[in-house]
C-alpha cells in the first residue's frame, strides 16, 4: 500500500517495547550514541528494544500513523565514533510515538524550551530534546520506565 506520505530523513530510529522512537539531531550530536544506550539501557531492564536504522530513516505516513525503516544497504549497521561500525539486533520498522531531539546540555536542561511537540509529515507528535546519554530520559517520556514525571 502506497504511503499517505513519505520522505528519506537524516536521523537514527530504535524501537523500545513496541513505540519508535525517531532520533534527530545534527550530524555528530550523538544520534547513534543515544540510540546504542537506549538500546542497551532498555534490555537491562527487560524490555524488548532494537535498532530500525541509523544515518538514514525513511518515513512513511498512513492515515495517522507515521512508520520508520532504515535503509536495507545499512541494515543492522550503527555508528560507534572513533572506533567504526558495529552490528546490533534490528526491527525492519516501527510505529514512531516520541521525537528524542539531540541537543545541547543547556537545551535539555529547560524542559519549557525542550519539550512539547513537533510535526512530521502533517502528524504532530510529542518531543523531548535530549543528550546522548540521557537514555534513562527517553524511556520515562515513552511511559516505559518505573519513574513517572508529574505535570
Amino acid at each position: 500500500m502506497k504511503p499517505d506520505a513519505d520522505e528519506w530523513v537524516h536521523a537514527t530510529c530504535v524501537v523500545v517495547d513496541g513505540a519508535g522512537v525517531l532520533i534527530r539531531g545534527v550530524s555528530g550530536s550523538g544520534k547513534s550514541t543515544l540510540a546504542r544506550r537506549l538500546i542497551e539501557l532498555a534490555e537491562a531492564r527487560g524490555l524488548k528494544a532494537a535498532l530500525v536504522g541509523d544515518d538514514r530513516i525513511h518515513l512513511m505516513r498512513y492515515g495517522t500513523q507515521l512508520l520508520a525503516e532504515g535503509h536495507p544497504a545499512i541494515r543492522g549497521q550503527i555508528e560507534i565514533r572513533g572506533l567504526g561500525i558495529g552490528q546490533t539486533n534490528v526491527e525492519d520498522r516501527a510505529a514512531i510515538r516520541l521525537l528524542a531531539d539531540c541537543v545541547s546540555v543547556l537545551e535539555a536542561r529547560l524542559p519549557e524550551a525542550a519539550d512539547g511537540v513537533g510535526t512530521i509529515l502533517g502528524l504532530t507528535l510529542r518531543r523531548v530534546a535530549v543528550t546522548p546519554d540521557s537514555a534513562d530520559n527517553v524511556l520515562v517520556a515513552l511511559g516505559v520506565s518505573p519513574v513517572k514525571v508529574s505535570g
